[in-house]
């Protein structure tokens, strides 16, 4: 297997590899022989680039741009120079692009391809909403390819750049975020190269003229779409799955997961036509398959109607959703439902923990929020209209109120404030750098231009964070290593703003600037405040400032408790835990509240802490005694609950090595994961499968063990029911209780265990024995739980050597090897004295 991007693009053809989807797609473009990428980061498409394409710059052309509007402007630049591009983002980003993708779907003449990679995320669980595009792509006539497994996402790009080519057309490659998300075996595709079009000088046929869009529409409707409609009808990438019969299956995308899944397991003999294309359906296909059944007829597929309703208008009968149903993203469990063709086993259990995403420890944004909760708790504020990005979260710290789309705080305040003028003094609107530079600068503009009175704030941490720090504007360079001259608070004054620069972690000066500027406002003029000096703490380098209160002279007054990075000891005094990041090495905001002063910024190293652990030098190769391959269990799965932080994705990714060493690699192995806002501290699973498996989410009854590495996570919905008869749950004794939650409504040992009911228990208190080898983090809990694991059944069949082997390969830099190596053991030795 590969250990880097660069040696998946050159590796030789058919070489196995286990990846996420959009890393097997980013490899899949420049193994294609794609010449260029462009993208705004939008989960669940940022990895495409920000893990993948980034890290070959010198093999393929690719960068991040402002918004998703001006990277389609760039694709549809490299097209024009006969270059083929793909562009990457969420379902909202296409509508943001809208009138540039409406536009550019009839262009007719030859050019390099464009291929739109549109990630959705129809839960939604990191988007603002759950609109199905499928009828915006209808409408414009533009082919829609929807990968159905790893092997195919990684080949797409190349498929969607032939198509594009043959059928002078921009394509759609829209894969399910679990597809994106999860990881799943795959074969590298050979390597193509493919020369750029021979493009004519003159370019004047590519333009919007009413008199040239006319005539391209014609084309479009005369020439290309049946064209299109003829290729969709005899195309091999459809699937028709012959069974008994008796029921039928419609389906595409990751339902073709789901349904396998489900026939699989329970053992009926389902007829299954799974479509490659989405737009233009073929027809003839379908009525065919429909014709063959003498049953009932199912369509399975997220987001609205769109297939269930083409297929209607055909005058084919078939069930799917109901006209008003809310449903938006099917599972295995669902599938199986709403066929009748498994009793799933189901478990009640105590009502879950709530754990809604929070702003990181140390966070810039931290302060501001806290002043403006303030004024909010006085009513000198109303309302604060938000943005998207990691100042939506302010919503739980009752720091913000609204919030639409991607740069439209600012109009909403305006509208509201034209509506009322005397709440000018009474509102704000709240946006992040990297929205500003998106799309909401043209509202600062607008409220220039309108004379509308307010306070317009923006947050600057100097990257996009929500989507894991992928470069804007206000970076210190682009994703080619260039430095970026571009300087917001001057460019806000140059547009005319009065601009207020304020530092993120100066408490005094931001109530003073909230102060003036809202009082200003009153008079009718316009501030905008920058927010600025805070860098996104998640690229801050890693500091050893941290705080400390003497206890005697603590009034344990808890007014430094605004952040998770601090809690109370037994006493009631406050302490920083492992969370804690020293805010960066600016003035703690913790310590910032302390109305006595006594709550301190102190450096680890004045603390007279235990002095870090040095781990035996580790084995660096492992003696395996191997049960024969033949002897391994054909199927194997496990879900992981947690809470972000706590390791889950590394857990399931040395399950994946493991598989794939074991021999795995010869039938499937697939893992899934959660991914986005709910990482922030909140709930995340991850599921893993190796042999008989199909789908990255598990039917319940399935899992021949669950893991819990925060005791109430296995109280989720559905988290139990995975279970099979007879497997094991191994519940970690950790405790965290999110920040705000009062300790007494933590479920309570009782309920815990009479949700567990007769499971099979093994409790590990998995956190205290990765502190007792010295880990100040408790990082490597994860690794101790791995190590009890590996004696438990079926999972001890593997050699604990073939253990050791993933472990290492997962991550090899010899402090963590050696951490994780003494956290493994440990966790076996524990289970030794069972």
């Amino acid at each position: 297997m590969a250990n880097t991007m660069r040696e998946m693009c050159l590796a030789p053809n058919g070489q196995a590899e286990i990846l996420q989807g959009n890393i097997a797609f980013a490899a899949g473009c420049v193994r294609g022989g794609v010449h260029a990428a462009d993208g705004y980061p939008g989960t669940p498409s940022s990895e495409v680039i920000d893990r993948g394409l980034s890290q070959v710059q010198d093999m393929i052309q690719v960068g991040w741009s402002v918004n998703e509007a001006v990277a389609s402007a760039v694709g549809h630049g490299h097209s024009l120079a006969g270059r083929d591009c793909v562009v990457t983002m969420k379902i909202p980003g296409v509508f943001q692009a809208g009138d540039i993708f409406t536009s550019g779907a009839l262009f007719v003449r030859q050019r390099g391809a464009l291929v739109y990679y549109i990630a959705s995320d129809f839960t939604p669980s990191s988007t603002q909403h759950t609109i199905d595009p499928h009828y915006l792509f209808k409408s414009c006539f533009v082919p829609v390819y929807e990968p159905r497994t790893h092997q195919e996402l990684h080949e797409s790009a190349a498929l969607a750049v032939e198509i594009a080519r043959a059928y002078k057309t921009q394509v759609v490659i829209m894969p399910h975020g679990n597809l994106c998300h999860s990881e799943g075996l795959i074969h590298l595709m050979p390597i193509q190269q493919r020369e750029p079009v021979d493009m004519p000088a003159d370019l004047r046929g590519f333009n919007v003229l009413p008199n040239i869009a006319r005539k391209n529409y014609d084309i479009v409707l005369s020439e290309r779409l049946p064209a299109l409609f003829e290729m969709v009808e005899s195309s091999p990438l459809n699937h028709w799955e012959r069974g008994d019969g008796k029921i039928g299956v419609i389906t595409y995308g990751i339902g073709d997961m789901y349904i396998r899944e489900v026939k699989r397991m329970s053992g009926r003999d389902i007829d299954i036509l799974s479509l490659a294309f989405t737009n233009p359906l073929p027809v003839k296909l379908i009525r065919e398959f429909c014709a063959s059944i003498t049953g009932e007829i199912y369509v399975i597929e997220d987001g609205y109607r769109y297939l269930q309703e083409a297929v209607e208008q055909t005058g084919i009968q078939v069930i799917g959703k109901e006209p008003y149903s809310m449903l938006t993203e099917w599972t295995p469990a669902l599938v199986a439902q709403k066929l009748g063709v498994m009793t799933l086993p189901t478990k009640t259990t105590a009502a879950p923990v709530p754990r809604p995403p929070i702003i990181c420890a140390g966070c810039p944004y931290r302060l501001f929020a806290q002043e403006v909760a303030l004024l909010k708790k006085k009513k000198q504020l109303d309302v604060i209209f938000g943005d998207i990005g990691c100042n939506s979260l302010l919503y739980f710290m009752n720091a913000l109120d609204t919030a639409l789309a991607m740069g439209a705080s600012e109009g909403e305040r305006m509208g509201y404030v034209l509506s009322r003028p005397e709440q000018s003094g009474r509102c704000l609107s709240v946006i992040g750098d990297g929205t500003e530079c998106h799309s909401g600068l043209a509202a600062t503009r607008n409220a220039i231009f309108r004379n509308a009175p307010g306070v317009k704030v923006i947050l600057d941490n100097s990257w996009i964070g929500m989507t894991g720090g992928q470069p804007t504007l206000t970076s210190p360079a682009n994703l080619a290593g260039e430095p970026i001259r571009f300087n917001l608070p001057e460019s806000l004054k140059a547009h005319g703003a009065n601009v207020v620069v304020v530092g993120a972690y100066e408490k005094k000066n931001i109530r003073q600037a909230l102060k003036t500027a809202l009082a200003e406002a009153d008079k009718g003029n316009f501030t905008t405040i920058v927010v600025s000096d805070g860098s996104c703490i998640q690229k801050v380098p890693a500091v050893t400032q941290r705080v400390y209160v003497d206890p005697e002279a603590c009034s344990k007054c808890n007014a430094c408790l605004i952040c998770p990075g601090l809690e109370l000891d037994a006493e009631g005094v406050p302490f920083a835990n492992i969370l804690c990041s020293g805010c960066g090495g600016h003035t703690p905001a913790c310590v910032q509240m302390c109305p006595t002063g006594v709550l301190k910024a102190v450096d680890l190293l004045d603390l007279n802490l235990p002095a870090m652990p040095e781990y035996a030098e580790p084995p660096q190769d492992f003696e395996i005694s191997a049960a024969p391959a033949d002897n391994y269990p054909a199927r194997l799965s496990i879900a992981i609950r947690g809470v972000g932080g706590q390791g889950n994705l590394f857990f399931g990714h040395v399950l994946t090595q493991l598989a794939f060493l074991a021999g795995y690699g010869e039938k499937n192995i697939i893992k899934g994961e959660t991914h986005g806002m709910a990482q922030m501290g909140g709930p995340v699973i991850s599921t893993f499968g190796c042999g008989d498996v199909t789908s990255p989410v598990l039917l319940p009854g399935t899992a021949d063990c669950l893991i819990a590495m925060e005791k109430s996570e296995l109280l989720r919905p559905g988290f139990l029911g995975m279970l099979k008869p007879g497997g094991t749950v191994l519940l970690a004794t950790t405790r965290i209780i999110p920040f705000g939650l009062a300790e007494d409504q933590y479920p309570s040992d009782e309920k815990i265990q009479q949700s567990l009911g007769d499971c099979h228990v093994i409790e590990v208190d998995a956190l205290g024995k990765a502190l007792e080898l010295g880990d100040r983090s408790g990082r490597t809990a994860n690794v101790v739980m791995m190590g009890v694991l590996s004696t438990l059944p079926p999972f001890d069949v593997f050699p604990p050597g073939l253990w050791l082997k993933a472990l290492k390969k997962a991550n090899s830099k010899p402090a963590v090897w050696a951490a994780n190596y003494a956290a493994f053991q440990a966790g076996r030795d524990e289970a030794s004295r069972w």
